[in-house]
């Protein structure tokens, strides 16, 4: 990484996890391949943004170490990349024992539980599909009637999500995730 740090992706230890390493890396991995709109990419880091964005919009109220949860739900990508679903379950098992290891190691890095209860991770699974729809009707091209079908159609305004739909420059968008994080970050020592 980055920072220095060496992160064995079969036993990886939380000690070796920056958060700097992850907005990095996640501001710099495509969604949709890259088949996105747009003159830069719509990276993972973006996507997480929204994410997140869209469950704390739809949990009215949520503890920041919720939101934070859902700020790294696909965290793991930093260093394995963003694989389309499709072959995501192709690849089935192995891919999803490393990522799943990987998160744990994330969360327990940042004083998160290595098991986020299973209504937190539906929470954050129906602001993801919502999230797919938004991105796959705005950038990735998908007609209304195939985004409805693949994801559901969320039940929200459109319109108080687009600023998060616009491709940007990784530096900047890698900006945001840090501060967001920080954001959060200190919202939940606080409440220690």
């Amino acid at each position: 990484m980055l920072s220095g740090r060496r992160l064995d992706l079969i036993d990886p230890s939380p000690l070796d996890v920056e958060i700097a390493d992850i907005a990095h890396g996640l501001a710099r991995v495509a969604r949709w391949n890259g088949q996105t709109k747009g003159p830069e990419i719509f990276s993972v880091a973006q996507h997480s943004l929204l994410v997140e964005a869209l469950f704390a919009a739809a949990a009215g109220y949520s503890p920041a170490g919720s939101r934070l949860v859902a700020l790294l739900h696909d965290a793991p990508e930093y260093v394995i990349g963003d694989m389309i679903s499709p072959f995501k379950a192709a690849v089935g098992g192995d891919y999803k024992l490393v990522e799943a290891r990987l998160m744990r190691t994330i969360l327990i890095r940042f004083g998160l539980p290595a098991e986020p209860s299973e209504d937190l991770e539906r929470r954050i699974k129906v602001a993801d599909r919502q999230s797919a729809y938004l991105e796959a009707t705005a950038l990735a091209g998908f007609s209304i009637a195939e985004a409805r079908k693949l994801f559901g159609e969320p039940d929200l305004r459109i319109r108080d999500f687009a600023a998060f739909l616009e491709p940007r420059r990784p530096a900047d968008v890698e900006a945001q995730f840090l501060a967001r994080f920080g954001e959060l970050d200190a919202e939940v020592s606080a409440a220690l």
